[in-house]
């Protein structure tokens, strides 16, 4: 029987993939049978995590933009055109906007959101992917509720959600579907560690808010499966919420 959501023979590309969310749809993407391309910063991580899933990794600092272009084309002629993407890199910053400062968004909107268009630039070119390429984009359920000091991390995501609508549309007619996937509260290591900062009384007030519980990296990287598999072949220009039902109160 034809598994529409297996990954073989495809190969992905994933930016963030050292730690958390990113390592995750790594670790399940291999397993699905793709080949996987690696990128982070933290190169130590990568080599254990490439030995993990059989993958090639880049250690690569995405603040620079003005070098992906060479990276991209360094990766496409080490290991073939691309059939996916997933940019889980990111990074957040929670101050009060009496606090925020130009550069704060800036640093914000560098990682999350300008390098993840301009690798969209370069792998979007026919010579640097296969027929039918799928993106996803994390972004986070921040990007369509409000959380007090969370503006520069928030509006980044934000512009990840309207961004895929219109790129959507341009990139259709090349057979490239693009989608966000929005997580709630995830329980990578970064977040476990997160919590044991907090009180017994803030810990619980987070965790009520979602009715099925916290969730987990793999809940995430499924959904990234789904639509980078060919069972997502109709799908493009979506938000795909996953927060255990956050939303839904």
């Amino acid at each position: 029987m034809n598994n529409p959501f297996s990954l073989e023979s495809k190969t992905i590309l994933i930016t963030g993939a050292s730690s958390g969310i990113g390592k995750q749809c790594a670790e399940d993407c291999y397993k699905l049978g793709a080949k996987v391309i690696l990128l982070a910063r933290n190169e130590q991580a990568l080599k254990t995590i490439s030995k993990e899933c059989n993958g090639v990794y880049y250690s690569y600092d995405l603040n620079n933009l003005e070098g992906i272009k060479a990276l991209i084309q360094q990766i496409v002629l080490e290991n073939g055109p691309l059939d996916g993407f997933i940019h889980a890199a990111g990074i957040e910053k929670t101050l009060p906007l009496k606090n925020l400062k130009p550069d704060d968004y800036e640093s914000v909107y560098r990682v999350n959101v300008l390098s993840a268009y301009e690798i969209l630039k370069h792998i979007t070119n026919k010579k640097f992917r296969n027929e039918h390429l799928k993106i996803v984009l994390i972004a986070s359920i921040t990007s369509v509720i409000g959380r007090a000091g969370t503006l520069a991390y928030s509006s980044s995501k934000g512009a990840l959600v309207s961004g895929v609508k219109a790129l959507a549309v341009e990139l259709a007619p090349k057979n490239i579907t693009i989608n966000c996937v929005s997580p709630g509260t995830i329980l990578t290591p970064m977040m476990k560690s997160f919590f044991e900062t907090l009180t017994d009384e803030e810990r619980q007030k987070r965790i009520q808010g979602f009715p099925l519980g916290l969730g987990i990296p793999s809940d995430i990287s499924y959904t990234c499966i789904f639509l980078l598999s060919n069972a997502g072949r109709w799908i493009t220009g979506q938000n795909f919420i996953i927060d255990g039902g956050y939303t839904a109160l």
